[in-house]
């Protein structure tokens, strides 16, 4: 058994996850694999399933019965995670956004340098985005601004979804009180650990944005984020947290 597994929440990702389950099976290190199906109708799943033959022990699935939210596809997977004693627990995209050589690399920062919490980070040497619209790299990036302003953490990408956790950083956090479900989930997990004082390192990426499938962004997301930061910020004022 390896000590890391990457955890991956998938809707409608027919098109990628046979080429993204091996590529990150395929990288020196041996990493384990999760994916978190939300019930996806175009049979997401069952490709898995047909993949699980291939590399048995390797790839693991867990199917729920509705979309829940990238928030709660993670709690889920964290959970599970620590339950089977992995020590390194990893958020990935299915979409190719997420380059899986870099796994490697937050896996370092974690193991061998001084980091709890290892991003892959978009915006910590510049901004490394490829094939986005302008106005999704400002959204993006100002979007980091205002929570480094509203918490308080030196963060230069907050809401990246490219991570790597130490086990004991998602023990450490009460994950059923995890409020959120959208992108303000990837700051809410970043701010809990921050709040409890572990070591948070960002590793600088080239993200890339998805050629097949579509995007899961919507306004909703949008304004979870906006006033999800504001609430956090006050429930850890309160010591509410």
């Amino acid at each position: 058994m390896t000590d890391s597994i990457v955890i991956i929440p998938t809707y409608n990702e027919i098109e990628n996850i046979e080429s993204i389950i091996r590529a990150v099976l395929s990288q020196h290190k041996p990493f384990d694999l999760l994916i978190i199906d939300d019930n996806s109708p175009d049979n997401t799943a069952g490709r898995v399933i047909e993949l699980q033959q291939e590399f048995p022990g390797r790839i693991f699935l867990e199917q729920r019965e509705k979309k829940s939210g990238l928030g709660t596809a993670y709690v889920h997977g964290f959970k599970w995670a620590l339950e089977k004693g992995y020590g390194y627990v990893f958020e990935m995209d299915a979409d190719f956004s997420h380059n899986p050589k870099d796994l490697e690399k937050l896996y370092h920062c974690c193991h061998f340098e001084s980091a709890d919490v290892a991003i892959g980070s978009r915006y910590v040497t510049g901004v490394n985005v490829v094939n986005w619209p302008l106005s999704r790299v400002l959204l993006s990036y100002f979007a980091s601004v205002y929570v480094r302003a509203i918490t308080g953490m030196k963060i230069h990408d907050a809401t990246a979804g490219f991570m790597c956790y130490r086990s004991e950083v998602l023990k450490s956090i009460n994950l059923d009180k995890i409020k959120f479900i959208g992108y303000a989930f990837q700051i809410e997990m970043k701010y809990r650990a921050y709040a409890k004082k572990f070591v948070i390192s960002e590793v600088p990426i080239i993200f890339t944005d998805r050629t097949k499938g579509q995007s899961k962004m919507s306004n909703s997301i949008i304004k979870e984020a906006v006033f999800g930061v504001i609430s956090l910020r006050i429930r850890k004022f309160f010591n509410r947290l």
